[in-house]
């Protein structure tokens, strides 16, 4: 007996799993990162992990990451590799002394983001209009940078201040705190309550010696997402990250999308630069201050999976790292090493949870080294503790390295038709 399509059984189709959204992902690993530093420090005895001072250092030194890596991701989901934010950052770094010293700290935001997006401009005309290979671009970008500079200063610097390689006092942002929430977090702080201390600690540094830079740079993060992922003009911009072909014959104008996308990323990058300029321990220009964060801050952004949400994450992270070790030095570094041994702890639990072997093993065999490392030495030596923002930049893009999506098209040189 034949059976028509009608008689066939209808088989229902397997319910989807809910997936958990990104910003109780995000929170969750917010809270776990607290609880982690919390019994570190309780364990270590040394509250300075979560003090409200590390932490208020970090979020000043995390900006010129942030925003670094956030114009990394304006021009690679365009499909360009900026591997040149790092002279994009130095030219903003001189352009807002060079206002700053002359008209004051908002004029230093406006010339940072000029000289910037010049750079970003110059990027756009060598890789989107003649094609040029995007990683020699962006490497003739950052030595173009460092010299154009450093011959800037010696012709506008030297007569003003006596030093060729260090602009003039630059006047800083006025700050704001919340006072009579800050005294309250400073009082739970100091009472020394497992979590909640660490908690108070956290919040307290976010709260005090807030400067308007801080609040644009928090700001461009969601509009950055409104723009890239909820209007038109992002959806086409990032289509020409994933294949610009497709897109232009759906009539989009790749190259249009290219250039501004490039030159917004120039802009972001140099008012990273202006971060580090007012930053209120440094309020000048100094040759060199830029320190390889344009290049942190796109390692920022691959942590992130070319997301702003993760790269806000990796971006919090060096510059934890960064404040640690400027403001509490080489024993408290020591200190944040025992976390790590849990944390690898943590990650052997579930690895054998789920069953990967030789990730557990790989995990356990880590974990041994560390913790001997944490015992054998008082303190980790100066020459280290420098580098701990590129040691955890290397060892976060290690770990994250088999989970990335970058845009299809991303780094590849496109020609009309």
């Amino acid at each position: 007996m034949i059976t028509t399509l009608e008689e066939k059984p209808h088989i229902p189709a397997a319910p989807r799993k809910r997936k958990v959204p990104g910003w109780a992902v995000a929170m969750l690993g917010v809270a776990g990162a607290i609880a982690l530093l919390s019994i570190t420090s309780m364990q270590t005895h040394f509250p300075q992990l979560t003090s409200s001072g590390t932490t208020q250092t970090a979020v000043r030194l995390a900006l010129p990451i942030l925003l670094a890596g956030l114009g990394g991701l304006w021009a690679e989901r365009a499909g360009v590799v900026n591997i040149g934010l790092e002279g994009m950052m130095i030219m903003g770094t001189w352009g807002a002394a060079w206002a700053g010293y002359q008209w004051g700290p908002w004029a230093a935001l406006v010339a940072a983001v000029v000289f910037g997006s010049l750079g970003g401009l110059l990027h756009a005309i060598a890789t989107v209009t003649f094609g040029v290979n995007h990683i020699v671009s962006g490497v003739a970008i950052n030595l173009l940078g460092a010299g154009l500079t450093k011959y800037l200063s010696t012709l506008i610097f030297l007569p003003l201040s006596s030093n060729p390689r260090q602009s003039p006092p630059v006047q800083s942002f006025d700050t704001f705190s919340a006072a009579g929430l800050g005294d309250w977090l400073g009082e739970l702080e100091a009472g020394q309550l497992l979590f909640i201390s660490d908690v108070a600690g956290i919040l307290r540094g976010l709260v005090t010696g807030v400067s308007p830079l801080t609040m644009i740079a928090i700001l461009l993060l969601p509009l950055s997402y409104f723009l890239l992922w909820r209007t038109r003009f992002g959806l086409r911009l990032r289509s020409v990250g994933e294949n610009p072909h497709a897109a232009d014959s759906l009539g989009v104008k790749v190259y249009f999308h290219k250039y501004v996308a490039v030159i917004v990323s120039g802009g972001l990058a140099g008012l990273g630069g202006a971060a580090l300029v007012l930053n209120p321990g440094q309020l000048s220009y100094l040759e060199g201050q830029t320190g390889g964060r344009g290049y942190i801050g796109l390692a920022a952004m691959i942590f992130g999976n070319w997301r702003p949400g993760g790269l806000l994450g990796g971006a919090a992270l060096f510059g934890y790292a960064d404040g640690l070790q400027l403001r509490s030095g080489g024993e408290t570094v020591l200190a944040l090493v025992y976390g790590v041994v849990l944390l690898l702890g943590v990650i052997v639990v579930w690895q054998l949870i789920r069953r990967k072997w030789f990730s557990a093993a790989a995990a356990i065999v880590v974990a041994v080294l560390m913790y001997l490392l944490y015992i054998s030495l008082d303190e980790i030596p100066s020459e280290f503790v420098s580098y701990a923002p590129h040691m955890v930049t290397l060892a976060v893009l290690a770990v994250a390295s088999q989970r990335l999506r970058m845009p299809a098209a991303d780094g590849l040189v496109y020609r009309r038709g």
